[in-house]
């Protein structure tokens, strides 16, 4: 007990544990502490989204990074505290096409991009959503094939490393 209250009081000079951690830990001595982000902080994150994978009938990356900003609202960061940028590429570059477009790359006549609310849902958010324009040129689609709103950068890889530069923390895998 005596440990908690030294780690608490630390934590809270440092400004690392909030005061309610204080009284979690008299109130049951067998709590351990959690770490959390600091609800007054700005963030700035950069996602390398490259893979044409799905999670819950949408882009994985894109599943993710809706996940991290409900994750941060949880611990009190509104999402204009938050700088995000998802760079897409390679696969994951059809998931920011129109219906038209979309169809085509897919191969079904019949497809709807279900991507296409999340990444209005994203932008809404102030998220910046940005397509390869090298894998554009590559598929052959042009500006008006893709989705409005999101920024066309020349080409993925210069982009996540001038915004690492910047002081973005980077997430890829996807």
């Amino acid at each position: 007990m005596r440990f908690t209250k030294t780690l608490c009081a630390i934590g809270c000079v440092l400004g690392l544990i909030g005061p309610l951690l204080a009284a979690d830990a008299a109130a049951d001595p067998t709590a351990r502490p959690m770490v959390k982000v600091d609800p007054q902080g700005h963030y700035k994150v950069v996602y390398d989204i490259h893979s044409g994978e799905i999670a819950a009938g949408i882009s994985k990356g894109l599943y993710y990074v809706r996940g991290l900003i409900e994750a941060y609202g949880k611990q009190g960061v509104t999402p204009a505290q938050l700088d995000v940028h998802l760079v897409m590429h390679g696969d994951a570059a059809r998931f920011l096409l129109i219906d038209e477009t979309y169809r085509k790359a897919v191969g079904d006549p019949f497809a709807v991009n279900a991507n296409a609310k999340v990444t209005q849902d994203l932008l809404d958010l102030g998220v910046s959503v940005e397509i390869c324009h090298s894998a554009m040129r590559a598929k052959g689609w042009t500006p008006g094939d893709v989705l409005p709103g999101v920024m066309i950068v020349h080409d993925g890889y210069t982009r996540l490393i001038t915004l690492q530069n910047d002081g973005y923390a980077y997430i890829g895998g996807f």
